[in-house]
């Protein structure tokens, strides 16, 4: 077959189909009636066919049996294949159904490759016949099976899927059904389940315990009943929380296991619920429908055995990928045979990028290969159907057994408020032991009057079965060891068990506004803000050290080609692309794209369009065409083509006809190339797993594809092998400079003319990868060469036996790439450039204000990473920059040792030598001394040699100097430099060095962490880091997946920062301290009081207001201001960065604060205790009615503290404040109303008495004047940044007082 054989003929179409028969009615395999009339057999292997098309109408519906595909059209981005063409010489191809459903027409020609290396045999194309080529095929699959070991001879137990057999293949009932179930409870689990969770934490267990003790006798100081009230509301809150959370999941289980497909039963396919597939079944699965279950191919709709899929659910990558079925499989399903075999495969594992197996087919033994299985949870496109075997269901999926969650984060301020809720305890221990020895010493005193002391008389005194009976006096010493249990149990709620609760409502508040943050939607990818983590608000506050990745997070992550060098010439600068005033370059240029119109547009360079164009047959004018050919055929794009409906068509008018090319592919660097090359006249335009089409210039040429070597991370390469319509084997290489000059041909020492040439060119293209990168372009080297018939043979047979090892086949792969990927000519090179996002440099430069560090950590070579860090603002020209690219340990060493040397960084060994620093708030690096200064710097970082000017130290490392940094012992040595630098940029680093780097500092200081990225590579680091954050873009959503907060756009980061992580942290800080002293306050009244009562432990307050106290009262108000105030308006903490260091300061929490806090408390608990004491001390008040005053009094006293600091009034707030007063009444007046209860009628008595009102503005007054004067003299004399930038706001908000600009406000 020559290329000049039409690629589509349509104008045989048939518009009376006439169904065939099958010849095997037992097994109706229904998959082969889903084959449209506008479904290609486009491979190489049946090219050589008849044109003789099926015949079949539009409005033809699927029969199979009883079920079959389901009328459901594809969507709008799938297409529909070619043509059928069928063979005089393959018989099997005329038993097929062709009633098919009625799809929309349009059409894809191509189809796409990924892993070929996988399908040598499919690759080898020859001029025989269909059924020679078949024959030959199979004599060398046999051949190679008789030398084949089998795979898990090591293995002690291998998986057995017998192909349509389960029940043999289950037969020992090993295997797990394919219902999957995602809940963790279920009706009969959930609340031993749930309460084992739930008591994981140790305050759980603390009042568990409290409420254990109060059910003894001799400890009972409450109700039985009402002591266990908290702890159970705590209880219930979070277990109809988890409740409800679980129920869902079952729903969508439910809805999951039940969905249908059509399963091979009977010799038909019938649908059948998911959740009854089981391993060895043969499934069929129909164009845009779900994966079941783990299957390995056995046939799809084209002939080739391709399939594309869509594997967004299982690792976000949003492109297509395609999947093969064998030939072995696929033509024996075509055929009609019966379906049997045996799938030897590795036992269930997680790498959903791994499958190792192979098959026993109709006497064959063949491998099979991650390109062979399409994984649960993936989606069908572009495909009519597919056919395959399950071999693992369920649980035992690949998606199942990722489906762990990212690991837990703890907030660093709540691990702050364990360490006070650990003095908190020591106060705890503290009071009951007092209480204890004072009840031991008042004992020892009383001994002798212990039988006439009321409360304490041993024995009964009253006539009756109990006269002269003891009491139950367990003596001096147990009675004290009582006494301090039962303290234990009053002083309980010194450790605010409400906390925890509250802490969680409040985080689920602010993650609400943070959600419905318009300012943080992005209408581009129409991505909202998301909190896929609730336990970190605060942390984001207190942010120090950002990492970034560069492309896609910085930059946009889509690719538009600018500049190319070919032949040693550069083209695509501003004054060579083409225009109106040059029409026939025009012209020539967009001839390609006229026929095939590409979805963004690319303008040409006019001269390297007329070097394309010429007739002449010379070296420059063989590169360029090489150089474009290249840049079409050497990637894995699939190319999708859309049509105009047409009812009739000829092959002479298929351009007139083509509507638009889009491409699919995994990378966005691949899919500009191939748009590039479109745009000068080389359009790939098919591409099967075979062979590709290339229209060039309006002639299709045909390549047959007998190999690719796919990109990999150790030869940063990628090559083609391709053998052209005369017989001419080539390899096509494109790959990083880094990589790529190593293997060019080597020039001789004689001098020639040819030699001369190629020096140049190589000098040449080199100086233009330093201009292309220095403008922020990414740069890829195109070479090629061609392959004598001894190099392909070798590299054949050697490329053959190694995509078909079942051990280090990418190794072995590796290996044999370098066998043709040498002694290549160099055609040009290319750069693409990937923009920066809307509002990058304004947000780094914002974050670098608010004393916060922005590193850099890019795959990118240094050039482009430091021209884009010049661009965003990152680098400025005032930095001193310091390279460290070292290529062996020893260089590393010297390095980073000069480095250290030149600019005075000190070791931390000397730092942590009691040297004396001070911290520079307001730069936060490392600053070079004037000779005036003395060495004072930052407290992390070390001082430079005196006499240097001022400047910040920028750090430029290379992937490769990591390699020997982080793996030895010079991780110390880095982390000096490191530190010591304003901006740290890492060029050239692999996934697993970005975890690295933020492990380096997460590990060796106290700051915070942040990660971002977009891309799968960043999820390691996103993971490492203290807060993690996902950007929706184009790589997938790997990133968000993994993330704990997801986002649009980087320029977002300095919104949730600045604004939302500063109000939370204010808030939540503020939060811990209130209920730290709102519970202590009360317990210390307590305390105050029982040291007036014989140290009795008897409380003057009933056992319902002690209960209803932190979890009714006074939590509303705590919750409400936790969620709503604002200290400052987000346009001023936006317009001033810098008070963003409030956070790094720790300014709403410190153990400075945590004391304050605890003497501000002891003194209003005295006034709380002392003032109803003296004034009632004359009175005959009863101690009930006391005990009504200092409930209402202490809510009082707390409401009025939390109103002094509420920074935001709003009607919420408002309501919550003093709605609690109100509800505390209501519930006073209630409780005292039930005749039960020893308060009953006290409320009425009190409320109707001046002293009592009075008493209660006196505690208050008294309790809080301390404070507000303390507050008063400390925001007069020293206010900080908050407080001078809050009174800004309100002399803004009166123009009478300050004239304020327009616009100026704040919200």
């Amino acid at each position: 077959m020559t290329s000049s054989e039409p690629l589509l003929s349509l104008s045989s179409c048939n518009p009376n189909p006439s169904p065939v028969e099958l010849p095997h009615p037992p097994l109706n395999v229904g998959p082969l009636s889903c084959l449209c009339p506008t479904a290609s057999f486009s491979s190489s292997i049946y090219d050589d066919a008849q044109s003789n098309s099926l015949d079949a109408k539009d409005n033809d519906t699927v029969s199979v049996g009883e079920a079959d595909c389901y009328q459901k059209p594809l969507d709008d981005d799938s297409v529909v294949t070619l043509e059928r063409f069928q063979s005089a010489e393959s018989q099997f191809f005329q038993p097929l159904v062709l009633e098919c459903p009625t799809k929309e027409t349009r059409h894809m020609v191509s189809w796409g490759s990924m892993e070929l290396q996988e399908y040598p045999m499919t690759h080898e194309i020859s001029g025989t016949t269909l059924v020679q080529d078949r024959v030959s095929k199979s004599q060398r699959i046999r051949h190679r099976s008789v030398q084949f070991e089998d795979n898990f001879s090591s293995e002690e137990n291998p998986r057995l899927i017998y192909v349509n057999d389960p029940k043999k293949t289950n037969g020992k009932y090993e295997f797990t059904g394919n219902e999957v179930r995602t809940s963790k409870y279920t009706v009969i689990t959930f609340l031993p389940k749930n309460l084992f969770i739930q008591f994981h934490r140790v305050a759980y267990l603390y009042f568990l315990a409290i409420a254990a003790l109060n059910q003894l006798p001799p400890l009972a100081v409450f109700g039985r009943t009402v002591s266990l009230f908290p702890l159970l509301f705590v209880l219930c809150v979070t277990a109809f929380k988890d409740g409800y959370e679980d129920w869902r999941r079952h729903r969508s289980d439910e809805k999951e296991n039940n969905r249908e497909a059509l399963v091979l039963q009977s010799g038909q396919f019938r649908l059948k619920k998911w959740k009854k597939i089981r391993a060895g079944e043969v499934v069929k699965v129909c164009a845009n429908e779900s994966i079941p279950s783990d299957m390995v191919l056995l046939a799809t709709s084209d002939p080739s055995g391709i399939a594309y899929i869509q594997t967004i659910n299982l690792d976000g990558e949003s492109n297509l990928k395609t999947r093969y079925a064998r030939q072995e499989t696929a033509s024996t399903v075509f055929e009609e045979h019966t379906i049997s075999g045996l799938v030897k495969c590795e036992q269930p594992n997680r790498n959903i990028y791994e499958f190792t197996a192979n098959m026993e087919f109709n006497g064959q033994r063949f491998p099979l290969s991650q390109s062979n299985i399409i994984l649960r949870g993936c989606q069908l496109k572009n495909t009519e159907w597919v056919i395959g075997v399950v071999v693992y269901a369920g649980p035992e999926t690949k998606a199942m057994l990722n489906s762990t969650a990212s690991p837990s984060k703890r907030s660093r301020l709540e691990s702050y408020m364990n360490r006070e809720t650990l003095w908190l305890s020591v106060f705890l221990f503290v009071m009951c032991a007092v209480v204890a020895l004072g009840m031991g010493l008042w004992l020892e005193q009383q001994r002798t009057q212990l039988d006439t002391l009321p409360y304490y008389r041993k024995r009964y005194f009253t006539n009756g079965r109990y006269n002269g009976r003891t009491y139950k006096y367990y003596g001096i010493a147990m009675e004290t060891f009582f006494s301090f249990l039962s303290s234990i149990i009053v002083f309980q709620i010194m450790i605010p068990i409400s906390l925890y609760i509250t802490m969680e409502l409040v985080r689920l508040g602010q993650s609400y506004f943070m959600i419905e943050d318009k300012h943080m939607y992005d209408s581009s990818s129409d991505s909202r803000f998301q909190c896929r983590s609730l336990n970190i608000n605060e942390d984001l506050g207190q942010i120090r050290y950002v990492f970034s990745d560069k492309t896609g997070t910085l930059t946009e992550n889509k690719m538009e080609f600018q500049r190319a060098s070919v032949y040693g010439k550069s083209y695509g600068s501003s004054s060579n692309i083409t225009d109106d005033s040059m029409p026939e370059a025009s012209i020539s240029a967009g001839a390609a794209e006229r026929r095939w119109k590409l979805k963004s547009e690319i303008i040409a360079d006019t001269d390297l369009v007329e070097l394309l164009h010429k007739d002449l047959d010379e070296d420059e004018r063989v590169a360029a065409h090489e150089f474009f050919l290249t840049l079409a055929a050497c990637n894995t794009v699939i190319p999708i083509l859309r049509r105009s409906s047409c009812s009739s068509c000829t092959t002479s008018d298929l351009h007139e006809e083509v509507g638009a090319i889009d491409y699919q592919g995994e990378s966005p660097d691949e899919q500009a190339l191939v748009a590039a090359a479109s745009a000068y006249g080389y359009t790939l335009i098919e591409r099967t797993s075979g062979h590709i089409v290339i229209d060039v210039n309006g002639e299709k040429l045909r390549l047959d594809v007998l190999g690719l070597h796919e990109f990999d991370s150790v030869r940063k390469r990628m090559s083609v092998v391709i053998r052209f319509p005369n017989g001419a084997v080539k390899v096509l290489v494109k790959g990083a400079d880094t990589s790529m000059f190593s293997i060019l041909a080597k020039q001789t020492d004689e001098i020639s003319p040819g030699g001369n040439i190629a020096f140049n060119i190589k000098n040449a293209t080199q100086s233009h990868l330093i201009e292309y990168s220095s403008q922020g372009l990414r740069t890829l080297v195109v070479a090629a060469r061609d392959l004598t018939a001894a190099e392909f043979e070798e590299w054949q047979h050697r490329y053959e036996e190694a995509s078909t090892s079942l051990t280090e086949r990418s190794t072995k792969l590796r290996q044999t790439a370098t066998l043709i990927e040498c002694n290549l000519n160099l055609l040009g090179a290319t750069g693409i450039e990937d923009k920066l996002q809307d509002g990058v440099p304004e947000t780094i430069e914002s974050l670098r204000q608010a004393g916060i560090k922005v590193w850099v950590l890019t795959g990118d070579k240094q050039e482009t990473a430091i021209s884009i860090g010049l661009s965003c603002k990152l680098l400025t020209p005032d930095m001193q920059q310091v390279v460290i690219n070292g290529n062996s340990e020893d260089e590393c060493t010297r390095l980073l040792a000069d480095a250290k040397s030149k600019y005075g960084v000190k070791s931390a060994k000397c730092r942590n030598k009691g040297l004396k620093y001070k911290k520079n708030s307001e730069n936060d690096y490392l600053e070079i001394p004037d000779e005036t200064r003395t060495s004072s710097v930052s407290q992390l970082h070390a001082g430079k040699a005196v006499g240097m000017k001022s400047a910040p130290l920028a750090l430029v490392i290379d992937g490769n100097s990591l390699v020997y940094i982080l793996e030895k012992d010079l991780e110390p040595e880095l982390f000096d430099l490191a530190i010591a630098c304003k901006v740290v940029l890492c060029c050239r680093v692999a996934p697993l060095q970005k975890a690295g780097i933020v492990d380096l500092i997460k590990s060796r200081t106290d700051d915070m962490t942040l990660a971002i990225g977009d891309g799968a590579n960043d999820v390691s680091m996103i993971q490492m880091a203290d807060v993690g954050v996902g950007l929706c873009g184009q790589e997938g959503r790997q990133a968000v997946m993994a993330s704990d907060f997801a986002m649009g756009q980087f320029q977002f980061l300095k919104r949730l920062l600045l604004v939302h992580g500063h109000w939370n942290y204010q808030r939540v800080g503020y939060l811990v301290l209130y209920n730290f002293y709102r519970n202590a306050v009360f317990v210390m009244m307590l305390f105050w009081y029982i040291l007036y009562t014989a140290f009795s432990t008897t409380s003057a307050l009933t056992d319902w207001s002690s209960m209803l106290y932190s979890v009714l009262y006074t939590s509303v108000p705590t919750i409400v201001v936790g969620i709503l105030d604002k200290d400052l308006s987000h346009k001023t903490l936006l317009q001033h960065p810098k008070l963003y260091e409030a956070g790094h300061r720790h300014e709403s929490y410190n153990m400075y604060l945590f004391w304050m806090t605890m003497i501000d408390t002891l003194w209003q608990s005295l006034v709380l205790f002392y003032i109803p004491f003296f004034i009632y001390k004359e009175s005959s008040i009863d101690i009930w009615s006391m005990g009504s005053l200092w409930t209402i009094t202490v809510v009082v006293l707390v409401s009025i503290h939390l109103a002094m600091d509420i920074q935001r009034w709003v009607l919420v707030t408002h309501i919550a404040t003093w709605g609690s007063l109100v509800m505390t009444c209501v519930c006073m007046v209630i409780l005292d109303s039930i005749p039960i209860f020893p308060n009953y009628w006290t409320i009425y008595h009190l409320v109707k008495s001046a002293t009592y009102w009075l008493t209660i503005l006196l505690i208050t007054a008294i309790a809080l004047l301390p404070r507000f004067l303390f507050k008063a003299i400390h925001q007069f004399y020293w206010p900080s940044d908050i407080q001078i930038a809050r009174e800004a706001e309100i002399l803004r908000k009166w123009p009478g007082q300050l004239r304020s600009k327009p616009g100026q406000g704040s919200s």
